[in-house]
């Protein structure tokens, strides 16, 4: 992503402006409505115009009393009902316009970062992420609802003025032509220093929202390590920095309003000391002089407003730059996979000589060759950056293998249906996630119908249905965004029983019960115990003492399985793992 001071050069800016076009077709019909009501509702803006014109020349010149002008004061009334009732069809239209907008991207965000998958959101900041899919997808509003319809506005309405005012004061109507293009040149001229700061404001505010989300995420750090009061001293210069950049928008927004003001208005003083000489000369009648004087504030108000909306335009390609860097982000090639893993015979994984590579080329996984089936466990063991959670993300179905195979029963994982492999996994991290609800329904969660009985079970065996029965409110008790209000052990206990209540035949553990006291490991080591029986499980170790019950240990080393066997062969054996249990014995000791 460029700095924010950096300005967006030339080419990405019209890339984006073509961006943000390309949605208008998705969004014509409401937007069209919107253009032909606003359309109507300039015709009706000369009508009034001209009605109250009559009005005034009739009372206050032919000195006709009201009741010889009742017939044109009620055509007045009706032009004001239809113009209200053709602004709310514009603003409901333009509101339609923009939810589509805002809707479709949302969800297209929504799909696509589920689809780039875990691998790509940890390489992210989760704040900056947060910022994108929802200030930004404000940010479209008023582009769509606003911007779009005033720009046609500001070329039909001027125009159906002007052709009004030419039959009636051509002089006028000349001052008028010429003074129009005047607005939107200035609009321009002032809005281009104004798109460089929207867009540098837009890349700072990203960058403090993902600052501020780390170090909400980290306070309970900040706060041990006591570096909370030096971490709000950088939030407060980051703030003070976004303020000075707002500040900086606004000031030229405001300049830019007050040009298009200072024009506006000396066009139309122009036009009214034209018509007043002539008036007092005699050279015009009043009834056109001020007709023309009633339409030439309207004249001039189409392109103020769309000189105001302009900011609205440099706010959306601002927001659009984040938008579309996401969108572009490449997603490991996926195959619509449609069949389903047989039920009625035993899971059997194989890693058929696979290898995996990132976009930099950098291989990470070279000839992975091994396979493991239902009742037996696996070990993964080795140093970091051997491997091993890239060889877990490839068998979760996060990432794609760069050559080679994983075979489930026989069948490529390519061709599974990936709905119904995720169906066959239970994955327990090292540090499980729950959601802010009810301990029920994080249970629950890959089978949201399951009565309470079943999760009692699940539950029970996971070793966590007395300390939940013993909740203020049991099942009932709410807990905070990743478990706020329960211990390490008391989450992890409740992870397990959400693996307990899924009943998958594939297990995928890391590091389940690290950090934790002896008696919640022991109690965790039981249940993991359970769970393993006529399960598939496959267990990242980093600590060599949690490997011992593996029925097969891989070694990984640099992105090579360099040895495999049990905890005793390997040790007789005399090799890597020989020398990474003497050292861990060594630092435990």
């Amino acid at each position: 992503m460029a700095t924010p001071s950096a300005p967006m050069p030339r080419s990405t800016g019209k890339a984006l402006n073509a961006w943000l076009a390309s949605h208008v077709k998705q969004v014509r019909a409401p937007l069209s409505i919107a253009v032909a009501a606003g359309a109507v509702n300039g015709l009706l803006l000369v009508l009034q115009a001209w009605l109250l014109a009559m009005v005034i020349s009739a009372v206050a010149i032919h000195g006709r009393g009201l009741g010889d002008v009742w017939h044109w004061l009620i055509g007045l009334i009706g032009v004001f009902l239809g113009r209200s009732l053709l602004v709310a069809v514009i603003d409901a239209a333009a509101f339609e316009a923009a939810a589509r907008v805002k809707l479709d991207l949302r969800r297209r965000l929504y799909a696509h970062i589920q689809a780039l998958g875990p691998a790509w959101t940890k390489t992210q900041r989760s704040g900056e992420i947060a910022n994108t899919v929802v200030d930004g997808i404000e940010a479209m509003d008023n582009y769509y609802a606003a911007y779009l319809p005033q720009t046609a506005l500001a070329v039909f309405i001027p125009l159906a003025i002007l052709a009004f005012v030419f039959p009636a004061d051509w002089v006028s109507g000349l001052i008028m032509l010429i003074t129009a293009p005047l607005i939107p040149f200035f609009m321009i001229l002032i809005g281009k220093g104004a798109e460089r700061l929207n867009q540098r404001q837009w890349r700072k505010l990203a960058r403090m929202s993902a600052h501020f989300f780390d170090v909400i995420e980290g306070l309970t750090t900040l706060k041990l390590f006591n570096a909370s009061r030096y971490e709000a001293q950088i939030v407060a210069e980051i703030s003070d920095e976004y303020r000075r950049s707002t500040m900086a928008v606004l000031r030229v927004a405001f300049l830019s309003s007050l040009v298009l003001e200072f024009l506006a208005t000396v066009s139309v003083a122009m036009v009214a000391i034209f018509i007043g000489f002539r008036l007092y000369y005699g050279d015009m009648h009043f009834l056109p002089g001020f007709f023309v004087l009633l339409l030439a504030p309207e004249f001039y108000l189409p392109l103020r407003t769309m000189g105001t909306q302009y900011h609205a335009r440099m706010e959306a390609i601002g927001a659009a730059e984040q938008i579309v860097k996401i969108l572009n982000a490449p997603v490991a090639e996926k195959h619509a996979g449609t069949t389903r893993l047989p039920m009625d015979t035993p899971l059997e994984i194989r890693f058929d000589h696979v290898g995996f590579a990132y976009e930099n080329g950098r291989p990470v996984l070279e000839d992975i060759d091994f396979s493991f089936q239902q009742g037996e466990r696996i070990a993964l063991v080795g140093p970091s950056g051997a491997g091993k959670s890239t060889l877990t993300h490839l068998l979760l179905g996060f990432m794609k293998p760069g050559h080679g195979r994983i075979l489930a029963c026989g069948i490529d994982l390519r061709d599974v249906d990936e709905a119904s492999w995720l169906n066959e996994i239970a994955w327990l991290p090292q540090r499980p996630t729950l959601f802010h609800g009810s301990v029920l329904d994080n249970i629950r969660l890959s089978r949201p119908q399951a009565d309470l009985d079943a999760v009692r079970e699940a539950a029970r065996l996971a070793n966590a249905d007395d300390f939940i029965q013993r909740l203020p409110h049991g099942y009932d008790t709410l807990v905070g965004d990743r478990g706020q209000g329960l211990s390490g052990g008391e989450i992890q206990r409740i992870a397990l029983a959400r693996a307990f209540l899924k009943n998958a035949r594939l297990v995928v553990l890391d590091e389940a019960t690290a950090s934790l006291d002896p008696e919640t490991e022991a109690l965790i080591t039981e249940s993991i115990e359970r769970l393993a029986q006529d399960r598939a499980m496959l267990a990242v170790a980093h600590r060599l003492d949690t490997v011992r019950r593996a029925n097969r240990i891989l070694v990984m080393e640099a992105g090579h399985i360099v040895e495999q066997g049990s905890h005793e062969e390997l040790l007789t054996a005399g090799g890597v793992y020989a020398r990474m249990n003497a050292l861990y014995r060594g630092e435990a000791a």
